[in-house]
Protein backbone atom coordinates (compact mmCIF):
# COMPACT_ATOMS: atom_id res chain seq x y z
CA UNK A 1 0.00 0.00 0.00
CA UNK A 2 1.00 3.68 -0.81
CA UNK A 3 0.88 6.41 2.09
CA UNK A 4 0.04 9.33 1.17
CA UNK A 5 1.19 11.55 4.44
CA UNK A 6 -1.62 13.96 5.47
CA UNK A 7 -0.21 16.78 7.89
CA UNK A 8 -3.04 19.56 7.12
CA UNK A 9 -0.91 21.02 4.06
CA UNK A 10 -1.18 20.45 0.40
CA UNK A 11 -3.60 18.98 -2.51
CA UNK A 12 -3.51 15.59 -1.07
CA UNK A 13 -7.22 14.37 -2.47
CA UNK A 14 -5.23 15.40 -5.96
CA UNK A 15 -2.41 13.32 -5.56
CA UNK A 16 -4.55 9.87 -4.55
CA UNK A 17 -6.59 10.53 -7.49
CA UNK A 18 -3.31 10.78 -9.81
CA UNK A 19 -2.47 7.51 -8.19
CA UNK A 20 -5.33 5.72 -8.88
CA UNK A 21 -5.54 6.96 -12.27
CA UNK A 22 -2.11 5.21 -12.59
CA UNK A 23 -3.83 2.10 -11.27
CA UNK A 24 -2.77 2.02 -7.45
CA UNK A 25 -4.26 2.29 -4.44
CA UNK A 26 -2.67 4.82 -2.30
CA UNK A 27 -4.09 5.60 1.15
CA UNK A 28 -4.40 9.31 3.10
CA UNK A 29 -3.08 9.22 6.65
CA UNK A 30 -1.30 11.18 9.82
CA UNK A 31 -1.36 7.84 11.53
CA UNK A 32 2.74 7.61 12.71
CA UNK A 33 2.07 3.73 12.50
CA UNK A 34 0.49 3.38 8.73
CA UNK A 35 3.56 5.68 7.67
CA UNK A 36 5.76 3.28 9.25
CA UNK A 37 4.13 0.20 7.83
CA UNK A 38 3.02 1.17 4.18
CA UNK A 39 4.84 -0.21 1.69
CA UNK A 40 6.14 3.06 0.15
CA UNK A 41 5.40 6.95 1.44
CA UNK A 42 4.45 9.87 -0.39
CA UNK A 43 5.02 13.48 1.75
CA UNK A 44 3.16 16.04 -1.09
CA UNK A 45 2.73 19.53 -0.09
CA UNK A 46 2.11 22.91 -0.98
CA UNK A 47 2.42 26.09 1.48
CA UNK A 48 4.92 27.56 3.45
CA UNK A 49 8.17 25.63 5.03
CA UNK A 50 7.74 26.47 9.11
CA UNK A 51 4.19 25.88 8.57
CA UNK A 52 4.82 22.31 6.59
CA UNK A 53 7.47 21.49 9.37
CA UNK A 54 5.37 22.51 12.20
CA UNK A 55 2.39 20.49 11.26
CA UNK A 56 4.92 17.27 10.65
CA UNK A 57 6.08 17.65 14.17
CA UNK A 58 2.67 18.22 15.81
CA UNK A 59 1.44 14.94 13.82
CA UNK A 60 4.84 13.22 15.37
CA UNK A 61 6.03 12.36 11.33
CA UNK A 62 9.21 13.29 11.30
CA UNK A 63 10.75 10.39 13.12
CA UNK A 64 8.46 8.14 11.08
CA UNK A 65 9.49 9.95 7.53
CA UNK A 66 13.45 9.27 8.64
CA UNK A 67 12.41 5.79 9.81
CA UNK A 68 10.59 5.19 5.65
CA UNK A 69 13.65 6.18 4.06
CA UNK A 70 16.56 4.96 6.49
CA UNK A 71 14.49 1.40 5.90
CA UNK A 72 14.79 1.84 1.90
CA UNK A 73 11.49 2.01 1.21
CA UNK A 74 10.72 3.72 -1.92
CA UNK A 75 9.49 7.58 -0.74
CA UNK A 76 8.49 10.55 -2.90
CA UNK A 77 8.23 14.04 -1.81
CA UNK A 78 6.64 16.37 -3.92
CA UNK A 79 7.01 20.08 -4.12
CA UNK A 80 7.05 21.57 -0.21
CA UNK A 81 7.70 17.01 0.50
CA UNK A 82 11.14 17.49 -1.52
CA UNK A 83 11.87 20.99 -0.17
CA UNK A 84 11.27 20.35 3.28
CA UNK A 85 14.01 17.40 3.25
CA UNK A 86 17.09 19.36 3.05
CA UNK A 87 18.87 20.99 6.19
CA UNK A 88 17.56 24.37 6.16
CA UNK A 89 15.30 26.99 4.31
CA UNK A 90 15.50 30.59 3.84
CA UNK A 91 11.15 31.60 3.39
CA UNK A 92 10.53 34.48 5.73
CA UNK A 93 13.65 33.55 7.85
CA UNK A 94 15.84 30.67 8.72
CA UNK A 95 14.08 27.54 9.43
CA UNK A 96 15.58 23.73 9.95
CA UNK A 97 14.37 21.14 7.58
CA UNK A 98 14.29 17.35 7.89
CA UNK A 99 17.89 17.61 7.21
CA UNK A 100 17.61 14.09 4.81
CA UNK A 101 20.29 15.49 2.83
CA UNK A 102 22.82 18.55 2.81
CA UNK A 103 21.04 22.02 0.94
CA UNK A 104 19.51 24.76 1.50
CA UNK A 105 16.27 26.33 0.27
CA UNK A 106 16.32 29.82 -1.52
CA UNK A 107 13.95 32.10 -2.92
CA UNK A 108 14.43 32.36 -6.89
CA UNK A 109 16.29 35.95 -7.46
CA UNK A 110 15.94 36.70 -11.03
CA UNK A 111 15.44 39.72 -12.96
CA UNK A 112 11.79 42.00 -12.48
CA UNK A 113 10.16 40.45 -16.18
CA UNK A 114 10.10 37.04 -14.53
CA UNK A 115 7.12 36.71 -12.30
CA UNK A 116 7.42 34.92 -8.62
CA UNK A 117 6.12 32.38 -8.08
CA UNK A 118 6.77 30.15 -11.12
CA UNK A 119 4.27 29.01 -12.69
CA UNK A 120 3.53 26.69 -15.28
CA UNK A 121 4.78 24.40 -17.35
CA UNK A 122 8.89 24.32 -17.36
CA UNK A 123 10.97 21.56 -19.82
CA UNK A 124 12.69 19.09 -18.07
CA UNK A 125 16.41 18.19 -18.63
CA UNK A 126 17.64 14.46 -17.24
CA UNK A 127 20.63 14.55 -15.47
CA UNK A 128 20.34 11.24 -13.96
CA UNK A 129 17.84 8.57 -14.74
CA UNK A 130 15.96 7.48 -11.71
CA UNK A 131 13.56 4.71 -11.49
CA UNK A 132 10.71 6.96 -11.62
CA UNK A 133 11.94 8.50 -15.14
CA UNK A 134 11.33 5.29 -17.13
CA UNK A 135 9.78 5.81 -20.38
CA UNK A 136 9.87 9.51 -19.38
CA UNK A 137 11.68 11.39 -22.01
CA UNK A 138 14.29 14.24 -22.06
CA UNK A 139 12.61 17.61 -22.74
CA UNK A 140 9.80 16.73 -21.37
CA UNK A 141 7.24 18.89 -19.63
CA UNK A 142 5.94 19.27 -16.20
CA UNK A 143 3.68 21.40 -14.05
CA UNK A 144 5.37 23.79 -11.56
CA UNK A 145 4.44 26.17 -8.85
CA UNK A 146 6.50 27.29 -6.67
CA UNK A 147 8.70 30.69 -5.46
CA UNK A 148 11.64 28.72 -3.44
CA UNK A 149 13.89 26.16 -5.11
CA UNK A 150 16.28 23.66 -3.09
CA UNK A 151 19.92 24.26 -3.92
CA UNK A 152 21.71 20.55 -2.58
CA UNK A 153 25.21 20.29 -1.70
CA UNK A 154 25.95 17.35 -3.44
CA UNK A 155 24.91 17.82 -7.16
CA UNK A 156 25.17 14.54 -7.71
CA UNK A 157 21.31 14.02 -6.02
CA UNK A 158 19.79 15.90 -8.51
CA UNK A 159 17.91 14.15 -11.04
CA UNK A 160 16.29 16.35 -13.59
CA UNK A 161 17.38 20.27 -13.76
CA UNK A 162 15.15 22.66 -14.80
CA UNK A 163 15.14 26.39 -16.76
CA UNK A 164 13.84 29.62 -14.80
CA UNK A 165 15.77 32.26 -16.65
CA UNK A 166 18.38 29.98 -14.45
CA UNK A 167 19.15 26.07 -13.66
CA UNK A 168 17.24 25.09 -10.80
CA UNK A 169 16.93 21.39 -9.57
CA UNK A 170 13.78 20.03 -10.08
CA UNK A 171 14.32 16.82 -9.08
CA UNK A 172 16.54 14.93 -6.50
CA UNK A 173 17.28 10.98 -6.44
CA UNK A 174 19.24 9.04 -3.89
CA UNK A 175 18.94 5.33 -3.13
CA UNK A 176 15.42 4.92 -2.42
CA UNK A 177 14.70 8.76 -2.07
CA UNK A 178 13.09 10.63 -4.74
CA UNK A 179 11.37 14.09 -4.87
CA UNK A 180 10.24 16.86 -7.25
CA UNK A 181 9.72 20.58 -7.13
CA UNK A 182 7.33 19.99 -9.95
CA UNK A 183 3.65 18.25 -9.38
CA UNK A 184 3.36 15.28 -10.78
CA UNK A 185 -0.36 14.99 -9.98
CA UNK A 186 -0.62 18.21 -12.14
CA UNK A 187 1.27 17.14 -15.03
CA UNK A 188 -1.19 15.09 -17.01
CA UNK A 189 0.05 12.11 -19.01
CA UNK A 190 4.15 12.60 -18.14
CA UNK A 191 2.89 12.89 -14.89
CA UNK A 192 0.92 10.05 -14.31
CA UNK A 193 3.65 7.55 -15.51
CA UNK A 194 5.85 9.10 -13.02
CA UNK A 195 3.62 7.94 -10.50
CA UNK A 196 2.89 4.71 -12.13
CA UNK A 197 6.23 4.15 -12.33
CA UNK A 198 6.96 4.75 -8.29
CA UNK A 199 3.75 2.25 -7.48
CA UNK A 200 5.72 -0.28 -9.45
CA UNK A 201 8.94 -0.07 -7.42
Amino acid sequence: MIAIIDYQMGNLRSVQKAFERAGYKAMITSDPDKVIKADKVVLPGVGAFQDGMSELKRHDLIQPIHEVIESGKPFLGICLGLQMLFDVSYEGGEWPGLGVLAGKVVRFDLPSQYKVPHMGWNQAHICRRAPVLKEITEGAFFYFVHSFHVVPEDLGVVAIESNYHQPFCAMIWHDNLMATQFHPEKSQAIGLRLLENFGQL
